[in-house]
């Protein structure tokens, strides 16, 4: 079965959340400023995404910003 990306958006906080699948018990790594990558201890698998004080990074509609990520996404099946 396909895992479903699934995103949250905390605007208390001002922070994205990105699972891939259920979200899990997992380890961060620092990617980038305010950018963590969440990671699975036992599997080493990318399990998730967490971007801190997002509006920040987008003071305007306009403005364009880099994760430093790269993604590949796939439309799950039907069946």
């Amino acid at each position: 079965m396909d895992q479903m990306t699934r995103l949250f958006y905390d605007r208390h906080a001002d922070v994205l959340y990105l699972s891939i699948g259920e979200p899990r018990p997992a380890v961060s790594q620092e990617i980038g400023e305010d950018v963590l990558l969440r990671v699975d201890p036992d599997s080493g698998e990318v399990v998730g995404l967490t971007v801190m004080n997002l509006s920040t990074r987008f003071a305007t509609i306009s403005d364009s910003q880099v994760l430093p990520v790269g993604m590949e996404l796939h439309v799950p099946s039907s069946e």
